[in-house]
């Protein structure tokens, strides 16, 4: 089979003319590989064209540390490099990534500059053509994709900073009431001491006082709380106790009642009870607050894990993962457009841990989720589910908004497509998920609507 022959078969030369053919074998040469031979590195002028005769080729990038397939050829006519021919002046006309041979076979390679006087002896319109949309698509594309990237990385900020900005400020709030009370707790202790309270009854006031810490929460409604609080504040009023209304909630709040005064007056002595009021409503405002400051620090703690989970910092690309940690830390990103939306989870069990690029798939996660909380615009419900169908991880985002439109729900998938209003977004979010679950996941995502049912349906083999 002659090299002509094989160009004719070819899916990139085989609407050329029998001499337009003839010429295109005589600028380039075949080359052939043998597994685990390096055609073109990543990175490198993309002086020459590489075109697949035969055989199978991976093309890789380096992330990081570490090494991920991009995509694999495998049928005669693919290619990649020639950037040159249209960007000569171009310094980023360079290979994408590194071609490494995965099976013997064989490439036809054409120089960058031969390809441009190809197209230029025989199409001189295309040529131009070529060139000026080469310039213009990069620099379209490289600015819509920063701007996409400053648009959701500002979301992001924007929801973590709401997130985290609300147990930071309780956090200050207990900080500044702990202080307050901790000084009214010393006081409380000079108070007793200058009553002559002995040693033998502040244990006994101590162990008073482990009675209402231990105890639960009091029961009943804001009106019989009321009451109570009203109650204690008489019976203090009555002894002449100071402050009586700043005590008498702490009190009523930890179930203190009548038995417990009377405990209380008849270990200290008329004397020393508001010495000793205050000392144990302060012990336990110091107790309360340090749980309220404990739950602000665990919610900054864990909001920090969900990011470091979400943007999968310190771990590596290519990882065993658990789905559904992907969607709860996603989730976590986006709290803030939650508000007044039902989120319904439907996690199987034992749904196994998979092979991915976990950070790459929480980019997915967010732009379907941030599209589904977009359809319901704050009132409805978000679905979201897990689980095992074959031999794929199956993952739905669902969501009861007005549905996309049949006539153009085969383009959702399209670059630049967008169903949002001019200005909300860029339609590159649904193009970069379908790249990151096809190509890099050998996966796939499908979409199913009618008004008031929209799903996003994702699979991702559980074996690479």
């Amino acid at each position: 089979m002659s090299l002509v022959d094989d160009l004719r078969s070819a899916s990139l030369t085989s609407e050329l003319t029998a001499e337009q053919l003839s010429d295109f074998a005589s600028i380039g040469e075949v080359r052939e590989f043998a597994p685990g031979d390096e055609l073109f590195h990543e990175g490198r002028p993309a002086d020459e064209l590489w075109m697949l005769l035969d055989g199978e080729v991976e093309l890789v990038q380096q992330v990081g540390h570490e090494v991920t397939t991009f995509v694999r050829m495998t049928e005669p006519g693919q290619w990649a490099g020639g950037h040159a021919a249209w960007g000569s002046r171009d310094e980023n006309a360079v290979f994408l990534v590194t071609g490494r041979a995965e099976t013997v076979g064989r490439c036809f390679v054409v120089p960058s500059h031969e390809l441009a006087e190809f197209v230029r002896r025989w199409l001189p319109l295309g040529k131009h053509l070529l060139d000026a949309v080469y310039q213009t698509i990069r620099r379209a594309d490289a600015n819509v994709r920063q701007r996409e990237s400053i648009v959701a990385l500002g979301k992001l900020a924007a929801g973590l900073a709401h997130e985290i900005n609300n147990p930071a400020s309780a956090s200050l709030r207990a900080v500044e009431s702990l202080r307050n009370t901790s000084g009214y707790m010393l006081q409380s202790l000079a108070g007793l001491a200058q009553h002559g309270v002995g040693a033998e009854q502040f244990l006994e006031l101590d162990r008073m006082r482990l009675l209402l810490q231990h105890r639960p929460a009091a029961e009943g409604g804001a009106l019989e709380v009321a009451d109570r609080e009203e109650l204690i504040g008489e019976w203090l009023d009555s002894r002449g106790v100071e402050f009586a209304w700043q005590m008498a909630p702490i009190l009523a709040g930890r179930g203190a009642d009548d038995r417990w005064f009377a405990e209380l007056e008849a270990a200290v002595g008329e004397d020393g009870l508001a010495p000793a009021v205050r000392w144990v409503t302060s012990t336990l405002g110091v107790d309360g607050l340090l749980s309220e400051l404990s739950d602000a620090t665990n919610r900054i703690s864990h909001l920090v894990q969900d990011v470091k989970t979400y943007s999968q910092m310190d771990r590596a690309s290519l990882q065993r993962s658990d789905l559904t940690a992907g969607l709860e830390s996603t989730l976590t990103m986006l709290a803030p457009k939650l508000e007044g939306v039902d989120v319904v989870r439907d996690y199987g069990e034992d749904v196994p841990e998979v092979e991915v690029y976990a950070a790459e798939l929480n980019q997915v996660w967010t732009n379907l989720i941030d599209n589904a909380l977009d359809a319901i615009d704050g009132e409805g419900t978000l679905r979201l589910a897990v689980g095992v169908d074959g031999d794929d991880v199956v993952v739905e985002v669902g969501d009861t908004g007005p549905g996309i439109d049949p006539a153009i729900l085969h383009r959702v998938f399209e670059p630049f497509f967008t169903t949002k209003d001019v200005g909300s977004g860029t339609g590159l979010g649904l193009d970069i998920a379908r790249r990151i679950v096809v190509d890099r996941h050998g996966g796939s995502i499908e979409f199913e609507s009618s008004p008031g049912s929209t799903t996003a349906t994702v699979r991702i083999p559980l074996a690479r």
